[in-house]
């Protein structure tokens, strides 16, 4: 378990498990917009945690982990009929 997290690939599991779930919902209808909000905040979030196991620099974990934020935003005011 500890190689499995020091090189990184615990998060590129959880990564594949998020491109799966992204494949599954657009096969029931999801459009891709739809997915990039829901699910693109937490792929950034899942590579940020990736530089950090790997012992990346602080930029490489910081820039995904803030890029996540507004994403996440831009999501919700969608969904509360805020935006088009």
């Amino acid at each position: 378990m500890e190689a499995l997290f020091r090189s990184g690939h615990a998060a590129d599991i959880v990564l594949a498990v998020l491109l799966v779930e992204a494949i599954w919902l657009r096969m029931r209808g999801f459009a891709w917009r739809d997915l990039a909000g829901l699910l693109g905040p937490a792929a950034l979030l899942v590579l940020g945690l990736r530089a950090a196991l790997v012992g990346a620099p602080w930029y490489w974990i910081s820039l995904p982990v803030a890029l996540a934020f507004p994403l996440h935003l831009l999501d919700l005011r969608r969904r509360s009929g805020g935006g088009a």
